[in-house]
């Protein structure tokens, strides 16, 4: 393969710009695919969207992998979801390609997940091209989707091209570079037909020329003289300097068209092999194992020693899929290679190479490729490399789940079942997270939205077939003492032969600072009380401690001070002063006036300027306290301290309140007394739940 040619692109953008359906007309056009199939209405389904659900819901879920050509360039594609919920996808994609296509709508423009795409193509220095797509749309405006490019991503776009028609008029588009006009002929748009620019466009045209060649000239002396010195430059020299300039990351070149009505995808090919890096021109760099802050050049030599990251991980009924990216050496069938982060040698038993969910089996792959290993078992982010503790590339950025809910089988025969679907999307995703509430016994799974866990729900039930209850998970409070109580409490059993005897007095008091759970303090002096009995008392109080008299939610804040008390000689044991502690607790707890704590969330919520008071607003009705308000100019970051029970369904609430454009995130902070009013709703529901399990 000739890396030179070779070019490694993702299609990415906001929900609903039309991604899937031009990678759908790039199949076409590059052959891969003999028929166009649409997201949504019937047929089969988009290629790229091979899952069940994605076809229903005209979503996509998963990135999806495939590789085509284009005038003798292979090109590797992933098209990734738009879905703020499956922000990792886009992630894990962007973090091992060479360039990207950012897909704007002609319409919604530069959208709040456009701005996450941003972020996730400068943290990992991504070239790319921008493509505004449904150029057919009522209300199309390409002018001001690149001023919103401009302002918002803060990057220099530079248009390329200007449409011939908008909205139902569109016919083609003038390319500013060869100053030609292209239109789409045929059924499907297959024919590209070239003409001379239209009389009453050729002023506008020459005009957009100007201006790009100006925005051009910035970044190459050579063009600035020929400029300066009214001289007209090749398209040779035009190409090079924005090749430079999207490899240094310095412009966005601006495409349109429209992707569903088969109009101008050939021109945005010819653009992705002619600006967009090959494997060649990226630098890559791996950091060594034993000192981290050493980064190792890598190179695309074959015969190089092979480093590959694992960078996405699929089970399918044959076992693991995990796509790798190589960046160095070469992938032969059949050969071990060393997982850097386990030490652990796997033999690569097949190498393939993906086309969405259909697979071609090839015997070996070099660096620059994108394939798939089968039936290796590994995380995602590994390094694989052809010896031991060689390097580790830098892994994905993970963000942190913010919702969580419960799950439980309808029947119980399919808990294994349901075990097994957990563990899956556990190891497949790493926003999803599995674990177990140790009060409440319930299985909680946390991911990035509603819609995230629902997917997931909805997968249990059709690929494993196990019908799932799911429920919002129960806030754990904690019960607390305000009030220091003095007790002299004696615990005496008499049944025939040996009975039970033990007498203890002291202090319970609360803690000031609600620092620890429990504190115990032994002040018997003279041997009042055994030593040995002592660390029973302990134990007897540290047994009842996790299920509080008030709603049965643990203790915490509680200190007791044994000062004093008294045993028998024959009776007393370390068991009688065990249950003496215990019932000692019970009958002096409730005197001590005890309270419920709640977890209390550090919530920080990133909103645009303009929604800071209606956001700070609902913030302060859910009974949070907000610490801080920063500002930057366009964006509002809002800390605040709110309870976790009025956190659920949060997501949803800032999305409709901020157009889909807050993002928050959220870490327990601290336990704080509950307002009496909520206490007794709690207490309450407690006593229905308690009642309803005894029926």
């Amino acid at each position: 393969m000739n890396l030179a040619k070779l070019r490694n692109i993702g299609i990415s953008a906001h929900i609903d710009s039309g991604k899937t359906t031009l990678s759908e007309r790039i199949l076409f056009y590059s052959g891969r695919i003999h028929k166009i199939e649409d997201v949504r209405g019937g047929g089969d389904g988009a290629t790229m969207d091979h899952m069940e659900l994605e076809k229903e819901r005209g979503i996509t879920i998963t990135s999806a992998a495939t590789s085509v050509e284009w005038k003798g360039y292979p090109i590797n594609l992933i098209d990734t979801p738009g879905h703020v919920d499956f922000t990792v996808e886009v992630e894990r994609s962007l973090r091992v390609l060479d360039g990207a296509v950012l897909v704007l709508c002609s319409v919604g423009g530069v959208q709040a997940q456009s701005l996450t795409v941003d972020r996730q193509m400068k943290r990992y220095k991504v070239p790319r091209l921008a493509f505004i797509n449904k150029m057919d749309r009522t209300g199309a405006n390409p002018d001001k989707v690149i001023q919103q490019m401009r302002d918002k991503l803060n990057v220099d776009a530079i248009a390329f091209q200007i449409p011939i028609g908008l909205e139902d008029k569109l016919e083609g588009v003038i390319d500013l570079v060869e100053m030609k006009a292209y239109y789409n002929d045929g059924d499907q748009g297959e024919i590209v037909r070239t003409e001379e620019i239209p009389a009453n466009l050729l002023e506008k045209a020459q005009e957009a020329r100007q201006h790009m060649l100006e925005s051009l000239s910035l970044y190459s002396d050579e063009l600035m003289e020929l400029l300066l010195a009214e001289e007209e430059p090749s398209a040779e020299l035009v190409h090079k300097v924005t090749h430079d300039a999207v490899l240094g990351l310095n412009i966005t070149p601006v495409f349109m068209g429209s992707a569903y009505k088969n109009k101008c995808v050939q021109p945005l090919l010819d653009a992705i092999t002619r600006y967009l890096p090959s494997p060649l021109e990226v630098e890559y760099k791996a950091k060594d194992v034993e000192d981290p802050t050493i980064l190792i050049p890598l190179s695309c030599e074959s015969d190089a020693p092979f480093v590959g990251m694992a960078f996405k991980i699929v089970e399918d009924p044959y076992g693991q899929l995990t796509f790798m990216r190589i960046y160095q050496g070469k992938i032969e069938k059949g050969k071990g290679y060393v997982n850097q982060r386990t030490g652990k040698t796997d033999r690569f038993s097949r190498i393939v190479r993906m086309h969405s969910d259909k697979r071609e089996e090839i015997d070996v792959a070099t660096a620059g490729d994108i394939v798939a290993v089968m039936g290796i078992d590994c995380a995602s982010g590994d390094t694989y490399a052809s010896e031991r503790n060689y390097c580790s590339l830098e892994s994905i950025f993970v963000p942190i789940p913010v919702i969580k809910i419960s799950v439980a089988p309808k029947s119980r025969d399919d808990s294994d079942k349901l075990g097994k679907a957990l563990q899956r999307f556990r190891k497949e995703d790493p926003t999803f997270h599995v674990f177990t509430d140790e009060e409440t016994k319930e299985t909680l799974i946390a991911g990035m939205g509603e819609l995230h866990l629902e997917v997931y729900v909805e997968r249990i039930k059709r690929e494993y077939k196990v019908e799932v209850v799911t429920g919002p998970p129960k806030v754990s409070y904690r019960e607390a003492p305000t009030k220091a109580v003095e007790f002299n409490y004696k615990h005496k059993k008499q049944t025939g032969g040996s009975g039970q005897y033990g007498h203890i007095v002291g202090v319970m008091e609360p803690m000031e600072d609600g620092g620890e759970a429990f504190v115990f303090e032994d002040k018997v002096s003279q041997g009042r009380i055994p030593k040995e009995y002592i660390p029973a008392v302990q134990k007897g109080f540290e047994d009842v401690l996790l299920k509080g008299p008030v709603a049965e939610f643990p203790v915490v804040g509680l200190k007791v001070i044994l000062q004093d008390g008294s045993y028998h000689d024959v009776d007393s044991s370390e068991m009688a002063f065990r249950i003496c502690a215990q019932g000692c607790f019970r009958e002096n707890f409730m005197k001590m006036k005890p309270t419920l704590l709640e977890p209390i969330m550090k919530v920080e919520i990133e909103v645009p300027e303009e929604y800071q008071g209606p956001v700070t607003g609902d913030a302060i009705a859910k009974r949070g306290m907000v610490t801080s308000t920063d500002s930057n100019g366009e964006t509002s970051v809002i800390t605040a301290e709110i309870p976790l029970s009025c956190m659920f369904g949060y997501s949803t609430i800032l999305r409709s309140m901020t157009q889909g454009q807050g993002t928050f995130s959220m870490e327990f902070d601290s336990y704080k007394p509950t307002p009496s009013n909520i206490q007794e709703e709690v207490v309450a529901d407690r006593l229905k739940e308690k009642e309803a399990k005894s029926k």
